[in-house]
This record gives C-alpha cells, sequence and structure tokens, in this order.
C-alpha cells in the first residue's frame, strides 16, 4: 500500500467522520445560540439550562439521522476494507 492510498483512505474516513458529525453538531449549536439568546434576554444565567434542552434535541435529531449515519459506514466500509479484504 502506497502513501497516496493511505492518504486517501484517511481523507475518506475524516470525510465521513465529517458528515456524520455535522447533523448533531449543527443542533447542538443551534439549540445552544437559541437558549443562550433567551437567557440573555430574560437575564437568567443558569448554566445548566443549555444541557437539558441541547440533549433533548440531539437525540432527536440522531434518531432521524440514524439512518444516514449508517449509510455513510457502510459505504466507508464497502470502498475501503472489501477491497482490501479481497485483495
Amino acid at each position: 500500500m502506497t502513501d497516496a492510498e493511505i492518504l486517501s483512505i484517511l481523507r475518506q474516513f475524516f470525510w465521513s467522520a465529517a458528515l456524520i458529525a455535522t447533523p448533531l453538531l449543527l443542533a447542538a449549536l443551534l439549540v445552544g445560540m437559541l437558549v443562550g439568546l433567551l437567557q440573555a434576554l430574560t437575564s437568567i444565567q443558569e448554566m445548566t439550562l443549555t444541557f437539558v434542552p441541547k440533549l433533548g434535541v440531539m437525540l432527536l435529531v440522531f434518531i432521524a439521522t440514524a439512518g444516514f449515519m449508517a449509510r455513510v459506514c457502510v459505504n466507508l466500509f464497502d470502498t475501503i476494507v472489501i477491497p482490501i479484504i479481497s485483495s
């Protein structure tokens, strides 16, 4: 296996990891910003207030995008691991 092939595999792994993490990170970012805005508008400075809404929304987003995440993992496996095993 050459250096170029190893770098290509690593690039595919990192790209897949970014695709899998993006929905969860975006959901956490949006909810965190909304709760932070709400806290700023109401002068509520409770640090634990952001945890429960983020956790709930991230759980819902994970359930909604689990099929997509599984397809990304299976495609990665099919394009990288299967050719290595079959050769």
